[in-house]
């Protein structure tokens, strides 16, 4: 008898487990949607120059962080990260970004999430068209009363990129 009622013990140990974990894929599977609407909208954002929608997906903290292209881009706290996309959009047109090889990955607590993407980014500076194909965009989200927002990107060039500049 004793035998039997540790078999039932274990077996609806086994089955809480396994429903706590199948609620877990499902939010996480919920929140991946979310995040790849937060990248989408990153890419709407650049393209239509929306800035608004830009600071919608940027948390507005002074300790976030954006690194560019260049070596030298580097840019700490929203001010900054802000003031460097107006002056963007001051400079190109036209832009169209296409995104593939798209990774997201969620943390156990779900409160921080990290991406890696690949992006071919085509605009118009100064009247002449230009491509960037492959950069790199990799970043960390964090979740902010109940919304992902960027808190740190990273925008790279493939290395025959930069040599051909």
């Amino acid at each position: 008898m004793k035998q039997l009622s540790l078999v039932f013990l274990c077996a609806g140990l086994l089955l809480l487990t396994a429903c706590n974990s199948f609620n877990s894929n499902t939010n996480k599977a919920d929140e991946t949607l979310a995040i790849e609407n937060v990248l989408d909208q990153w890419v709407t954002a650049n393209e239509t120059e929306d800035f608004d929608l830009i600071q919608k997906i940027w948390a507005p903290d002074s300790d976030i962080i954006l690194f560019g292209t260049d070596s030298d881009e580097k840019l700490m706290g929203w001010v900054n990260i802000k003031n460097a996309i107006k002056e963007q959009y001051e400079q190109i047109d036209e832009t169209y970004i296409s995104v593939y090889d798209q990774f997201i990955k969620i943390s156990n607590d779900g409160s921080t999430a990290w991406f890696a993407e690949f992006l071919n980014y085509n605009f118009v500076y100064q009247g002449e068209a230009k491509s960037f194909e492959g950069l790199r965009f990799t970043g960390i989200l964090e979740k902010q009363q109940g919304e992902w927002k960027i808190v740190q990107a990273h925008l790279s060039m493939p290395a025959h990129d930069i040599i051909e500049q």
